[in-house]
């Protein structure tokens, strides 16, 4: 059992340190080969691969809930701040996208759904939780109480997040060559720092992340600690009220935090344990990063525009984690944030309602 209080603080500081510097070293080795988004995935690689290749190691990794969900508040912010009013008269061009994104996440639930269920035999309400595109965090918390092995579901929605954390600046890579490889990193290296940032710029950046905060809460809003600082960021800045740069260390303490945090969770899997679900979960992304992969080269090729950036906006990968490489690479975040704001409300009120009805007319269990 984790200790409470300043002994359970000082354990988590420790998994923190550890997983940190390893995430650093091997973002910096990426960082000097060139690789794209290279603190993300080196956080990712190095934290699965360490912990992976030594077993006594995995206990000391992790990312503290309590140092998560600030950084995920810092996030909101940055996202609310790319919405502007000229940004917001665009929203009207993009229902043509949101619309043709909602059918089909409609559908590959579907198509996840019957494979789990007609073809691996889940229980009604576990091949819901698993196959759903996104609401990973509410498909977790649901899972605990309506499945036994809910550690399964959990790692369904983290394969299909790694894929897309990993495939992604791959994609990048591939597709626009290394010249948009240098330039994101540049990017990243060329952020205005903290130290750049006028008093006024400091106190509403932790202003409007506490009180989203708060006010989300209050209206029982889903992911209060995005949506909540993400919403009043937008309202000040579509107002002309004030702007906040992206900070360079904020983002790039995201990158460790969100990348680290996926890293230590893959490598506490047991692969000899858990090789049939890792399958399951394998061929279920597959289902789902495939249709919405054809999806976005078609409306890429008919419409023109970047495919890297359709592919964020639909694909489902975390909110968090998609919304940080729209950042790093510099595609346009309201578009992929409004996206994926519009599936994680159409989860969060549907998905519910499905598995209690589900788990009415099947007493649960495991396969």
């Amino acid at each position: 059992m984790k200790p409470d209080g300043f002994a359970g603080i000082l354990l988590d500081l420790r998994k923190m340190m550890i997983t940190f510097t390893i995430a650093v070293i091997v973002g910096y080795v990426f960082l000097s080969v060139h690789l794209p988004a290279p603190f993300l995935m080196g956080s990712l690689f190095g934290v699965w691969i360490v912990g992976g290749t030594f077993p006594s190691l995995r206990p000391h990794l992790g990312v503290a809930r309590w140092f998560h969900v600030p950084v995920v508040l810092g996030l909101g912010v940055f996202i609310g701040a790319n919405f502007t009013t000229e940004l917001i008269e665009q929203a009207t061009h993009w229902m043509t996208t949101v619309s043709i994104m909602i059918v089909v996440t409609l559908i590959v639930s579907a198509l996840g759904y019957g494979f789990l269920r007609k073809i691996r035999h889940y229980d009604p309400v576990m091949a819901l939780l698993c196959a759903v595109p996104g609401g990973q965090a509410e498909a977790i918390v649901m899972a605990r109480d309506m499945v036994e092995k809910d550690y399964v579901v959990a790692l369904f929605h983290l394969i299909r997040v790694a894929v897309v954390f990993v495939s992604t600046p791959l994609l990048l890579a591939v597709l626009e060559g290394s010249a948009a490889v240098a330039t994101s990193n540049a990017r990243l290296l060329t952020m205005p720092g903290l130290l750049d940032l006028s008093f006024g710029q400091f106190v509403s950046f932790i202003g409007i992340a506490m009180a989203g905060y708060g006010l989300a809460r209050a209206l029982r809003l889903p992911m209060p600690h995005l949506l909540g600082p993400m919403g009043l960021s937008m309202i000040f800045h579509i107002s002309g009220l004030i702007f906040i740069p992206r900070i360079n260390e904020f983002i790039m303490l995201a990158q460790l935090a969100i990348g680290g945090g996926v890293g230590a969770r893959l490598a506490q899997v047991e692969f000899r344990s858990l090789l049939v679900y890792l399958g399951d979960g394998m061929i279920t992304s597959g289902i789902i990063l495939a249709a919405y992969l054809m999806v976005a080269l078609g409306i890429a090729h008919f419409t023109h525009a970047s495919f890297l950036s359709i592919w964020l906006a639909f694909v489902p990968g975390g909110l968090y984690e998609v919304t940080l490489l729209a950042l790093i690479f510099g595609f346009d975040i309201a578009f992929i944030a409004f996206h994926h704001t519009v599936r994680v409300f159409l989860i969060f009120l549907t998905m519910p309602v499905l598995a209690t009805r589900l788990n009415r007319g099947d007493h649960p269990r495991s396969t």
